[in-house]
């Protein structure tokens, strides 16, 4: 699951509309709609206040590199 089909699963599970969803974490309308259609470059510091808001933040992951 990507961070862009994350946040829309878990705003649609709060009932909360991309307005709703801008106003309760402190970031811009803009910025929840680039973050829900899967733009790649996106502010770390903007992406943690919207993803706090369900009880996550980004952190580093170890990836695979034998794949």
């Amino acid at each position: 699951m990507t961070i862009a089909e994350f946040i829309k699963t878990m705003r649609k599970q709060y009932h909360l509309t991309q307005i709703d969803l801008s106003e309760k974490s402190g970031v811009g309308l803009r910025f929840i709609r680039d973050l829900e259609q899967g733009k790649e470059t996106l502010r770390l510091d903007k992406l943690n206040q919207v993803l706090n808001l369900f009880g996550y933040e980004v952190g580093p992951i170890k990836q695979d590199r034998d794949k």
